[in-house]
């Protein structure tokens, strides 16, 4: 039950889709912890924020990509979301892949499933997940995470079953090579300014291979951005920390307090500048903003991870229908990430309405609210009439094999 590829939901109680599942099949829906779904539903938004300005072209951009010439709304938009989204999303989307990894590991080992075989259905779902991304890159979004989410599981699958004190000095020392990669970009944009991005090809065949061109030089770094959290996500689903929030309540407020108080005073350098509030910093200056902010935002991610589980813990009784919305979203959050891109496009792209030549960051991330509600609004609808996701019905054939005389998966 990854991040973006949970165990689809079960049919409400009654239905067919109800029915105790075996080893193979979908986790039911009551049987489901409220606060990874809560948290990826949530998560999404905070992507979509960190996305859509992406999708703009035509003017000069900072650091992180926001306009350098927007006005006094667009400036603070940039600076909120540079200081709380940007940098804190995909930790936060990592630190949750990696705990789901350990769930759905565990579930088959429950089962009776042996060891080398679920490792097998775990990297046969991870190239499933990359040809997903790969598609996805091609065809909508240069910015695709799936493919390095994939590869990540494929690389690190043995750290599922690695001892706690490997894992933690794993994280902690690949903590450091994020920021030196980090130094390097940051430099990089110093000198050069901000690469330039394929939002603004008109043509839409054209606009195919400056995707991948982007994609292919993007990968790499995300792939750098996300392994510390990813391990540290492993750590806590063996704790269960947002599957029995009730017994971890205290931990939960303090990676949640700590966590946001690194990231805000970590991540205050780089939104003033990319606000444009701070404007006389040097070279060297700008690039330690951009390290930090980078190294904080794992502290950010793992601090929103945490206040989801507090939020669930808090309202698991009575979880009322923003909630069970927000959740609903989670559980098919494969699905609602792909088409929060399909809308981008539909919305920003030059050849198709091409509002993207035309709004700023603010525009941009009011689109984006708008585009993430709209996708919490579908998988309520899903839920209510006891559907799954199609991506994840897609991704579940095409990862489980069929068991011998009939359906089901091994």
């Amino acid at each position: 039950m990854s991040t973006l590829i949970p165990e689809p939901t079960a049919a409400p109680p009654g239905s067919p889709l109800s029915s105790p599942p075996h080893p193979g099949s979908p986790t039911r829906l009551l049987d489901r912890s409220l606060a990874p779904d809560l948290a990826r539903g949530a998560m999404l938004l905070l992507i979509a924020l960190a996305h859509a300005h992406m999708y703009l072209y035509g003017s000069p951009t900072g650091f992180r990509g926001y306009d350098l010439q927007g006005g006094p709304l667009d400036r603070v938009v940039a600076g909120v979301q540079v200081l709380l989204v940007d940098g804190r999303a995909l930790p936060m989307f990592a630190a949750l892949f990696g705990y789901g990894l350990v769930q759905l590991a565990n579930r088959r080992l429950a089962a009776g499933t042996e060891w080398p075989d679920v490792r097998r259905l775990l990297r046969r779902r991870a190239r499933w997940l990359i040809a997903f991304g790969f598609v996805h890159a091609l065809l909508l979004f240069f910015g695709d995470i799936l493919v390095t989410y994939g590869l990540v599981a494929l690389v690190f699958v043995g750290m599922v079953r690695a001892r706690d004190r490997v894992l933690l000095w794993v994280a902690g020392l690949w903590l450091l090579v994020f920021a030196a990669v980090a130094m390097v970009l940051a430099w990089s944009i110093t000198i050069q300014g901000s690469p330039p991005l394929p939002t603004a090809v008109e043509s839409p065949l054209e606009a195919l291979g400056a995707r991948l061109a982007t994609w292919a030089a993007l990968g790499p770094t995300l792939a750098v951005d996300v392994i510390t959290p990813f391990l540290l996500g492993i750590w806590a689903a063996r704790r269960r920390l947002l599957d029995e929030p009730a017994r971890h309540r205290p931990l939960l407020a303090r990676v949640a307090v700590i966590g946001l108080a690194v990231t805000v005073v970590g991540g205050a350098p780089l939104a003033l500048a990319d606000a444009r509030v701070w404007t006389g910093w040097s070279e060297g200056a700008g690039v330690s903003a951009y390290v930090l902010h980078s190294v904080t935002g794992v502290a950010g991610g793992l601090a929103y991870a945490a206040l989801a589980g507090l939020v669930a813990h808090r309202l698991a009784a009575a979880p009322g229908r923003v909630v069970t919305a927000l959740a609903a979203c989670g559980q098919r959050s494969l699905t609602c990430y792909l088409l929060q891109s399909v809308l981008f496009v539909a919305i920003f792209a030059p050849f198709t309405a091409g509002l993207g030549g035309r709004l700023g960051d603010a525009g941009a991330s009011a689109v984006a609210v708008g585009v993430w509600a709209t996708t919490v609004l579908l998988a309520d609808r899903l839920r209510r009439s006891g559907r799954r996701g199609p991506a994840e019905v897609l991704l579940r054939r095409l990862t489980y094999r069929p068991r011998r005389g009939g359906a089901g998966a091994t």
